[in-house]
């Protein structure tokens, strides 16, 4: 990979390891509707005209009921329920519970007519990943709101549903043009939820938070990961979903000082073992690829990706 590469990875490792600690900041004052307004609408202002400029959104029209649909499996449901369970649970635990995105992948792409069935190694993976989860939330019941952790299961499911829709309905079309249009139907739906309910005052950090979340770990990181996708490839560029649960678990210990809990510690290498190996092609002998499958074309690898 090239020098420019590599700097593309790192910076991206950390833009979206960071969304965890910045959302657990600002739900202190404002509440998730509000929050996924204040988001949104920054990076809608910034990203909007760059795709419209280059004419990426005229495409869209015609399949405007799948980029809706995408919209809200990919950002209006999955950064709702984060901001309502970042209010009862740690960011380092959602960051974590997050890394199951490719396990639950592995899982429904495996019953997708045309993507690879599930091979010996991958169903270990699930295996050890789940087995992950259960020491995550098991040993660390007594500290856990459960229905938090639910709303981030859910969250991880939409984030493995976000891609299918991209390579089944939306792969032809361009990527900034889909989730600039995607990012703009977001803050236009919670405009009138959070217009009328802004706090009537927010502490520093909330508001450094919010502009973090719109501009970094929104509007550049999403651009970054489009030049990350051109230099690299989207292959490679997908790795980062094993770094920045890393990052978020690290940012939360050591910047909110959240407990660094044994769940955590048995359930974080589980997890990350866990995706590797659901997510690697199976060897030729434990399940050749469907007739007509085309790596380029399955959501296991991504064209977006969880950004909290």
């Amino acid at each position: 990979m090239s020098r420019k590469g590599w700097l593309l990875f790192g910076a991206l490792c950390l833009i979206w390891g960071i969304p965890y600690l910045l959302i657990r900041v600002a739900v202190r004052d404002f509440s998730p509707p509000t929050l996924v307004f204040l988001r949104t609408a920054p990076a809608a202002l910034l990203l909007l005209p760059l795709a419209a400029r280059r004419g990426h959104l005229r495409a869209l029209l015609p399949r405007w009921r799948w980029v809706l649909a995408f919209t809200v499996v990919e950002l209006a449901v999955p950064w709702l329920l984060t901001g309502r369970a970042e209010q009862h649970i740690t960011s380092s635990l959602t960051g974590l519970l997050i890394a199951t995105v490719p396990l639950m992948g592995a899982v429904i792409y495996g019953f997708v007519p045309g993507m690879e069935r599930l091979g010996g190694r991958r169903l270990v993976g699930l295996i050890v990943g789940f087995a992950g989860v259960a020491a995550l939330v098991g040993i660390d019941i007594g500290q856990t709101d459960l229905l938090a952790v639910g709303e981030v299961i859910v969250v991880a499911l939409c984030y493995a549903i976000g891609p299918l829709l991209i390579s089944r309905r939306l792969a032809d079309l361009p990527g900034l043009g889909v989730i600039s249009a995607a990012i703009t139907l977001t803050a236009i739906g919670y405009a009138p939820i959070a217009l009328t309910d802004l706090p009537q005052s927010a502490s520093v950090e909330a508001i450094a938070s919010v502009a973090g979340l719109a501009l970094i770990c929104t509007a550049l990181a999403f651009l970054v990961f489009f030049e990350l996708i051109l230099e690299v490839g989207p292959a490679r560029a997908t790795v980062i979903t094993y770094i920045n649960p890393l990052v978020a678990v690290l940012l939360g210990v050591v910047v909110l000082s959240e407990p660094f809990t044994l769940g955590i510690a048995v359930g974080l290498p589980l997890i990350l073992i866990g995706s590797v190996l659901a997510t690697r092609r199976s060897a030729p002998s434990e399940s050749a690829p469907p007739a007509g499958y085309r790596e380029a074309d399955d959501p296991s690898v991504p064209r977006t990706m969880p950004s909290g």
